[in-house]
């Protein structure tokens, strides 16, 4: 693939990390925006969740097309059918007839479009990212930000040297759930944090019956499955060590280290991202990952049982210190509460927001907050189109995408190495106990 051409660097306002927030300057998106502020689209990757289901990228955007002034303009994908089956998509809608693209490069040089959408498996996001930046595009990317934490700091350094704005995919942080925790926790009503707990369970022994064939597995991907004559696997598989055609793990990549972190990745970043923004937490003082190829050994190289624990360092007025266990059972879902622990009160989230319970008049109701907002891609994107146009912040910024990769990368490593792993803040990187 040819490499895209650097563009000039926008200047960077500022963020702040304890909300995950980034302010980018109205006479920044003055210069941004084209005529009438229109913003035009281009699509990476066309399969899964941009467009396999109803919630996926497209079936959202859709319904916003006639209220949020943007436009289709082109979408790329390796496997040629899957992007022209999603330019027909858009079509039939009546929103446009864009153009179809094989080479990301050649979406990004283009001078119409002002805003990308990444849906790539992870060993992706990174590279893909960082081009579109430099081509002077603003960038929604799925999550995880990134496949490992070298990448992440890339990422961020760039996004900060461009000022242009990055909307990661945790489209839970739509919810204002999370930030209105943080507020509330911020205000002293839990005292002094100690402790956090969430999960991602799920019971694939039920949902894959009678099959049973476990996490991200499909029953009509064979061994023997042909590549499609119109699906570049060389430029699928990148940045990933070079191997032959293996149909599983283009369908089925999220088993395999080469293209995802599994669990913790692809579901554990939604949760530990909502304590992560309500908590202020960033960066952590160490991390480990437990679990095990224990049901589905089928040649899966992630867990198919998961579960981790992140110790984080003082942040100002919240914690003195604190410890965020995630559990991640894939044949059971019996869930754990999503709480956050302080000396004087709880902080639990449910259905529709979040209560307050004392710890000193046990089990009293202190306050309730009734959320507004989703976890919900077309809200996510609408943020997104908002914050470029001046009108609001981003709900999901690469400070904290960075600091989700950090702690999900770390757990990952852990349980390749058996080991503890600390972050060394001085330097920046990661380190065996």
């Amino acid at each position: 693939m040819k490499k895209s051409p650097p563009v000039d660097r926008r200047t960077f306002i500022g963020t702040t990390a304890a909300t995950g927030l980034t302010a980018v300057s109205a006479k920044s998106y003055g210069r941004i925006l084209g005529a009438n502020d229109r913003l035009n689209i281009g699509f990476i990757g066309c399969g899964g969740i941009a467009a396999n289901r109803r919630g996926a990228h497209l079936f959202e955007l859709l319904k916003l097309y006639e209220t949020e002034n943007f436009e289709f303009v082109a979408m790329c994908d390796i496997w040629d059918q899957r992007a022209k089956a999603f330019r027909d998509a858009v079509r039939n809608a009546g929103s446009g007839d864009p153009d179809v693209i094989h080479d990301y490069h050649d979406l990004i040089a283009r001078s119409d479009i002002d805003y990308v959408s990444i849906h790539t498996p992870e060993h992706w996001h990174a590279q893909m990212t960082i081009d579109s930046l430099d081509a002077g595009k603003h960038v929604y990317c799925e999550k995880p930000m990134t496949h490992k934490v070298t990448e992440a700091k890339s990422v961020l350094k760039k996004v900060k040297e461009t000022g242009l704005t990055m909307q990661v995919g945790v489209q839970g942080m739509s919810d204002d759930s999370y930030i209105s925790a943080h507020h509330a926790i911020r205000e002293g009503k839990l005292g002094t944090v100690v402790q956090a707990q969430i999960d991602y369970v799920r019971n694939y022994y039920r949902t894959s019956y009678p099959d049973n064939l476990g996490p991200w597995r499909d029953k009509t991907i064979a061994d023997n499955l042909p590549q499609p004559p119109d699906l570049d696997w060389e430029s699928w598989r990148g940045p990933a060590p070079q191997r032959p055609w293996d149909p599983h793990r283009y369908f089925e990549w999220r088993n395999y280290r080469d293209y995802s972190g599994g669990v913790a990745t692809d579901l554990f970043i939604h949760r530990l991202t909502r304590i992560l923004k309500s908590c202020g937490l960033t960066e952590p003082k160490r991390a480990v990952g437990m679990g095990g190829i224990s049901l589905w050994p089928d040649g899966r190289e992630l867990p198919d049982n998961f579960e981790m624990i992140v110790e984080y360092p003082a942040v100002d007025g919240i914690t003195n210190g604190m410890t965020v266990y995630v559990l991640g059972t894939m044949a059971n879902q019996y869930g754990n509460a999503h709480v956050i622990r302080g000396e004087q009160a709880s902080l639990v989230f449910t259905k529709t927001g979040w209560q307050i319970i004392s710890e000193r008049e046990q089990g009293k109701v202190l306050e309730t907050h009734t959320k507004s907002g989703a976890e919900n891609i077309g809200l996510h994107h609408k943020n997104h189109f908002d914050t470029i146009r001046g009108k609001a912040e981003l709900n999901c910024p690469a400070e904290l995408g960075y600091a989700g990769v950090l702690a999900v990368d770390m757990a990952n490593e852990s349980w390749f190495k058996g080991k503890v792993l600390e972050w060394d803040s001085q330097q920046g990187e990661v380190r065996e106990s």
